[in-house]
């Protein structure tokens, strides 16, 4: 598993939130991307993913503040559509919000195409939308 920066814009996530762009600019940071998320594919262990993804997600914030000093308050992924289902984001509640609209970060021209994903999001608390719209 690997986390990282949350993507600068994704329009479902941001309408799920409901947060301004300027609140969206300036609460980026208590996000994070699940960027990665691998298990070989001759591993069978029933229930292994969202297992994972259950005890990883019970202590990121935790985590989070001991390494980088602030909490972080909602998890994003983005799971390919035409490759995989997001099965195990749903067994552990992650919450399905929408599709990207096939773009990049790098797309600065809007000329890229790349594969549409889903969207995933796994709250850390309960009053996360408030305290990102802050």
């Amino acid at each position: 598993m690997l986390f990282g920066s949350a993507a600068w814009k994704a329009g479902d996530r941001d309408a799920f939130i409901g947060w301004d762009t300027e609140a969206r600019k300036s609460n980026l940071f208590l996000l994070t991307n699940n960027t990665r998320f691998l298990i070989l594919p001759w591993v069978r262990v029933k229930n292994l993913a969202s297992h994972i993804l259950g005890k990883v997600c019970a202590r990121l914030n935790t985590d989070w503040i001991d390494k980088y000093g602030h909490p972080i308050h909602l998890i994003e992924t983005f799971v390919e559509q035409n490759r995989f289902r997001g099965i195990c984001y749903r067994a552990a509640g992650w919450t399905h919000v929408g599709a990207t609209v096939g773009r990049s970060r790098n797309d600065r021209d809007q000329t890229l195409s790349v594969p549409v994903k889903d969207i995933y999001l796994y709250p850390l608390n309960k009053d996360y939308a408030g305290r990102l719209c802050q």
